[in-house]
């Protein structure tokens, strides 16, 4: 999962929300330096990260990137995935995405003192591009992609990865909402996190549960 998947699955607390934010950028037991709702939130992370890079449904969405990236396909998918929660947000989210993103800018802003310095780099420019929002169209994607490309180590295939998506935008589609209420659940009851979630996802999420039971 990338930034608005991992902000979104924070739910309403605004110290899980800048723990998972940071998540990649704190290594080791490093996590108990920070206050006890940040250290939740980089564990949350941590945790919603080995559960999708092990789910199944994940792991063939993969398939299609690994001949570009290899080991940073994962990567792009997280990216995807986001694409797909952006794009279909007013269904499974119950909070605007203008307004969860306005609150995400301003928790960063208020902590920025305590972020780790490698992220502050990165903050600034997220901010300013309004990044959270950029994933809702591919020429978003393309965006995003270019810019990590320039900021990270992810390679710069960004033109084969948007030709993928675009190759087989529908099937993504259709992994991202068979992985996407498995997460919603193991978030849920694993950490008792409260998640902005919409009636209608609620319902479409209920008959998931019966299936699973």
């Amino acid at each position: 999962m990338n930034y608005l998947a991992h902000t979104f699955l924070s739910g309403d607390s605004d110290q899980v929300r800048i723990g998972n934010f940071i998540g990649d950028y704190v290594k080791g037991s490093d996590f108990n330096f920070y206050p006890e709702g940040i250290k939740k939130g980089i564990i949350l992370h941590r945790h919603i990260d080995y559960f999708t890079d092990n789910h199944p449904v994940v792991q063939e969405s993969k398939s299609r990137l690994i001949p570009f990236y290899h080991k940073y396909a994962g990567v792009i998918i997280d990216i995807f995935y986001d694409h797909f929660l952006s794009a279909n947000w007013d269904f499974i989210s119950s909070i605007p995405l203008k307004e969860l993103a306005k609150i995400t800018y301003r928790n960063l802003h208020d902590n920025y003192d305590i972020l780790p310095e490698a992220i502050r780099r990165v903050v600034p420019s997220f901010i300013f591009n309004r990044w959270l929002e950029a994933y809702n169209t591919v020429e978003g994607i393309d965006l995003v992609l270019k810019k990590m490309s320039t900021v990270t180590s992810l390679p710069d295939f960004t033109d084969e990865a948007i030709n993928t998506m675009i190759l087989y935008y529908d099937k993504f589609r259709e992994e991202f909402f068979e992985f996407f209420p498995d997460i919603v659940h193991y978030v849920t009851t694993t950490f008792d996190v409260h998640l902005y979630l919409s009636e209608n996802f609620i319902v479409e999420f209920s008959e998931a549960e019966k299936k699973r039971s």
